[in-house]
């Protein structure tokens, strides 16, 4: 049976740990970070990974079934 495919954008967006859990990065922060509202606590907040939702789990899994 042929290899699956990785989905190149989730390779590079997620990344699972050891537990099996997929961490991701948080959203509404690689720009726009000067000024527009956001307090510093919350900048700093933003910069921290995240687990992604259970409900989403098993659709990233198989979009990186060998990371």
């Amino acid at each position: 049976m042929p290899k699956i495919k990785t989905h190149s954008g989730a390779k590079k967006r997620f990344s699972l740990t050891k537990n099996g859990k997929v961490k991701r990065a948080q959203a509404f922060k690689s720009h726009l970070l000067n000024g527009h509202g956001k307090s510093p606590k919350r900048k700093r907040g933003l910069r921290k990974g995240v687990y992604a939702d259970v409900t989403n789990e098993a659709a990233i899994k198989r979009m990186i079934p060998y990371k």
